[in-house]
């Protein structure tokens, strides 16, 4: 199975160690398209490629992608981008929060009938939301 894993890069790098982590955890359910995201050396700046190239990139692998699964607690206009992209074509989605620190989820993706939604407080709960999305699959 291939995963396009979609966390913030511009939008800001706070929860890069998460991502990381998050990434691991996915591939046990197998190939993580984008591991550069979790990447401490990626900063908000981005990859220093061109934004046509990252664009043509990043949507050639959401096409190859068997699902989507995206960590939206820090907003990313990016990620909103490729999430509307694989609901538009028929990918299933899910969409990671954790509802402290005062941020608020936007309601196109919490109101997306299309997306999974689930709320965490810590990578901890990880597990057992993966093994709920992906045992479907």
């Amino acid at each position: 199975m291939n995963i396009y894993f979609a966390g913030s890069i511009r939008g800001g790098r706070d929860d890069q160690a998460l991502y990381l982590e998050i990434v691991a955890l996915l591939r046990r359910y197998g190939r993580v398209l984008t591991e550069h995201v979790g990447d401490a050396e990626l900063s908000e700046s981005g990859e220093g490629t061109d934004d046509r190239d990252i664009h043509d990139r990043d949507l050639a692998w959401l096409r190859a992608a068997d699902c989507l699964v995206a960590e939206v607690t820090t907003p990313s206009l990016g990620v909103g981008y490729e999430i509307g992209k694989a609901t538009e074509w028929g990918k299933p989605v899910l969409c990671l929060f954790r509802p402290s620190g005062g941020r608020a989820l936007s309601a196109m993706i919490a109101g997306c009938g299309r997306v999974v939604m689930r709320e965490y407080a810590s990578a901890a709960e990880l597990d057992e939301i993966f093994a709920e999305f992906f045992g479907g699959r």
